[in-house]
């Protein structure tokens, strides 16, 4: 594993992350309903996706009970074993699925959990939706008593609304714990976190954001537009619930083609950009955990994002220029990303479905 990565908290935890980590959801084996959203991927292809991961500096590792529930985790457990992995090299997430669950279920099902990832312990464990038949304070009791058994590490939220994560922070301060982070969906064709307080409230209470699909699960990577007849290959819920209709490609062509364009400028793949610009645009409060069904697109979309660098002089440019250029860039430097500015006479440069995009996106159409 390269050792050069500037590591991140999550929160106020101790847990120290790459940037970037792997996303598990694909490796469900296509068992259950949420699990069958992907393909089928083998143990070999798993293996080599997490090899080249570990190897590029990513650290740790997000999966969940309800990722073929149970599969994803002990396929990830399996894996980095046969790696030689050492759990104190690595960190792993994973989920505890509410939905029709009392809290009761947390402490109930932990044994599973712990189980299905043996030998790695659970350093962040997530209540993945907001939809438990509990309140928020019972499930936060049940995860501080976990905590109080050294049964997980840390506690965390997925999906979860400003006002829950700031419930959820409270609670737990009640027992003398802390929220360490929400995970979220989040990218360059979905920012809705900048204008619903969550990514504000995340900040204020030093929360990490952890983004989901990160790449629009492979759109921001440009190869269905390039290459329509890939959509051929993934499964029917996955093309219909996850923007991949022939309107929803077209609306967003405009950035897959200027993505293109500054990733030429910068020697880098449009996925490299996509996720660069991501974890940094709110400093170090965002993380990424894009998923791979190849192990080249590790290396490329992925691991090599958050290593790549341009001339220091290009560094911020090479940031920002996305949303400066093709969104929207803030009016001051705080963390209220409620108000954008663009400039009226690049806005005007912009070819026509850039500007109704722009249009789209922007919160507060103020112009200079």
């Amino acid at each position: 594993m390269k050792n050069n990565i500037k590591l991140r908290n999550i929160g106020n935890s101790d847990l120290r992350v790459s940037p970037v980590g792997l996303g598990c959801w694909q490796f469900s084996r296509g068992k259950g309903v949420i699990g069958n959203y992907w393909g089928s991927l083998d143990e070999p292809e798993i293996k080599e996706i997490i090899k080249t991961s570990i190897l590029g500096g990513i650290n740790w590792f997000d999966t969940a009970e309800a990722y073929g529930w149970g599969a994803s985790e002990q396929t990830l457990a399996k894996i980095l074993v046969e790696l030689n992995t050492s759990p104190k090299d690595v960190i792993t997430a994973t989920k505890w699925m509410p939905v029709f669950r009392t809290a009761g279920s947390l402490m109930k099902t932990i044994h599973k959990r712990l189980e299905a990832l043996k030998p790695f312990p659970i350093d962040l464990y997530q209540i993945h939706q907001p939809y438990s038949l509990s309140s928020i304070s019972a499930q936060m009791e049940q995860l501080a008593q976990l905590m109080d058994q050294g049964k997980i590490r840390y506690a965390g939220v997925s999906n979860f609304s400003a006002k829950s994560m700031r419930i959820a922070h409270k609670e737990l301060k009640k027992h003398g714990y802390s929220l360490v982070a929400n995970q979220v969906k989040y990218h360059l064709l979905y920012r809705n976190i900048e204008k619903n307080d969550i990514l504000e409230t995340a900040r204020e209470l030093g929360i990490t954001i952890i983004a989901f699909s990160p790449l629009a699960q492979g759109i921001l990577s440009g190869k269905y537009h390039r290459n329509p007849e890939l959509l051929n290959k993934i499964s029917r819920m996955r093309k219909y619930i996850g923007g991949f209709k022939i309107k929803e490609l077209e609306k967003s062509k405009a950035i897959i083609d200027l993505l293109q364009k500054l990733s030429e400028k910068y020697q880098a793949t449009p996925a490299q950009m996509a996720l660069n610009w991501l974890i940094h645009i709110a400093g170090d409060s965002v993380v990424a955990i894009p998923g791979a069904e190849l192990y080249e697109s590790v290396q490329r979309g992925v691991v090599d994002a958050f290593q790549y660098s341009t001339p220091a002089t290009d560094h911020s440019i090479a940031m920002y220029e996305v949303v400066d250029y093709i969104y929207l860039s803030p009016v001051r430097q705080s963390t209220d990303f409620h108000y954008y500015t663009i400039n009226r006479d690049a806005f005007n440069e912009l070819p026509d479905d850039l500007k109704r995009m722009v249009k789209e996106l922007c919160f507060m159409r103020i112009f200079k």
